[in-house]
């Protein structure tokens, strides 16, 4: 199936947005190809500012309306005491708000932007999707992670490079309850390290210390700024690392 073809079969829908690549192709192809389509993007406490910058930056190109829907997902008990399989139970509970919205707005199908890459075996949150009927055309069309990102190239989006960026709760360790003042460390903590040039990057916590993973290019850049970063963040963290081993581009 070609996305068009989707299209045409549900011309009317919703797009689950993030502003990341995923869901700004996906919105692309739902205004290009449907009849109806609206954007709404979930905020909550384990995103950081500048994910809502770009969702309305995005959207705004795309000539798409976004609908911003405020939910604290610490109120969901599952998700603040933090399980393996916390990623499930916010998923559920954030498109089950995003539905009733769409719906309430005359969108019967609420789509997200899981791609032909993504493992669902590995992801409990795709199971909540599932569950609750979300579609996930880029998936359903055999369009991988690489041809989201040709694709979004070639229909001039300027996020069609942008690191994935996965939510502010995937850098506390499961088991560890969520704290807001443990996100907040984190989004400060990733807020320098993006202004020193860090991209694709992650800040873990642990306890009151931070483990800094990076891409091998950026190795010797991290090495090298250390010691600042180290300072600059002394108030939040006793101590930062480095991890030894070279992140891998990948969506946690």
């Amino acid at each position: 199936m070609q996305l068009q073809d989707f299209f045409r079969e549900n011309p009317v829908c919703a797009v689950a947005f993030s502003g990341g690549v995923d869901s700004a192709c996906l919105l692309y192809a739902a205004a290009a190809y449907g009849r109806r389509t609206a954007a709404y993007f979930v905020k909550t406490p384990f995103q950081p500012g500048f994910e809502l910058e770009d969702a309305r930056a995005s959207a705004r190109r795309l000539g798409a309306a976004l609908t911003v829907l405020e939910f604290d997902v610490l109120t969901v008990p599952e998700v603040a005491a933090n399980p393996g399989e916390r990623c499930y139970y916010c998923k559920r509970a954030l498109f089950t708000r995003l539905i009733e919205a769409a719906g309430a707005d005359g969108f019967p199908l609420v789509l997200d932007g899981c791609n032909a890459s993504d493992d669902a075996s590995d992801r409990p949150g795709m199971r909540a999707l599932r569950e609750l009927g979300v579609r996930s055309p880029l998936r359903e069309c055999g369009i991988t992670k690489t041809e989201v990102r040709r694709l979004a190239r070639e229909a001039g989006l300027p996020v069609w490079n942008k690191p994935s960026y996965a939510c502010l709760a995937t850098r506390i360790p499961a088991g560890t309850a969520i704290t807001r003042e443990d996100l907040r460390r984190v989004a400060r903590g990733e807020e320098l390290l993006m202004s020193l040039g860090f991209s694709d990057f992650r800040l873990r916590l642990r306890g009151r210390e931070g483990l800094l993973q990076v891409r091998e290019e950026q190795m010797p850049l991290a090495r090298h700024l250390l010691p600042e970063i180290q300072s600059k963040l002394a108030e939040d963290l006793q101590k930062v690392a480095l991890d030894d081993v070279p992140r891998e581009s990948r969506e946690t």
